[in-house]
């Protein structure tokens, strides 16, 4: 539940794994690629390099500053899209090589990502010893398995409602001001 109450957050990566499946356009892959980064991520997380990383505070403050700058150009990004909606479906058709880059940027380019997935997860995997680590390892694993499953190729089953320029500015705003507060967030420490 842990696993999934940080993955679930609504950001960037969320949402190009919605419009991807909106448009039926490599949702296999995408789904894959954020299963595989998100289970390493989890793995890293528990095999300590949360715990290497929180004895490295200047570490901890360049993916917080990091983060913080991300998340707040998302959020620009997210206000700018909101300003000018689209249909997911508009447009020319994406390679693979396009999407993949994407995916993998969205992912691995977002601090964020390494405070809430490594260092908080592997924080908390470690917190119930050396085996049972494992298993909360492998719950968040399974859930972040579920939820992209679930984003991309469930996407296709509201894509009608979720088609429209009218529902992506609202997703957008949504996504612009969760952006913005976890921005804030980080900055606060």
């Amino acid at each position: 539940m842990t696993g999934l109450a940080l993955i679930i957050a609504i950001g960037a990566q969320n949402a190009f794994v919605l419009r991807q499946g909106i448009r039926r356009e490599h949702v296999g892959v995408v789904v894959a690629l954020c299963m595989v980064s998100d289970a390493v991520l989890i793995l890293v997380g528990t095999v300590g390099i949360g715990a290497l990383v929180s004895r490295f505070p200047e570490a901890l403050d360049m993916l917080r500053w990091g983060g913080a700058a991300y998340l707040a150009w998302w959020a620009v990004r997210s206000f700018n899209s909101a300003l000018r909606p689209s249909s997911p479906t508009a447009g020319t058709p994406r390679s693979r090589g396009s999407v993949i880059t994407t995916t993998l940027a969205l992912t691995f380019l977002n601090p964020h990502v390494y405070l809430d997935t490594v260092m908080l997860l592997g924080s908390l995997a470690n917190q119930h010893g050396p085996d049972a680590r494992w298993v909360f390892a492998a719950g968040a694993i399974v859930g972040s398995v579920l939820w992209f499953s679930a984003l991309g190729y469930g996407a296709r089953a509201l894509s009608g409602v979720l088609n429209s320029p009218r529902t992506w500015r609202v997703v957008d705003l949504v996504i612009g001001v969760v952006m913005l507060a976890l921005a804030v967030r980080l900055i606060r420490g």
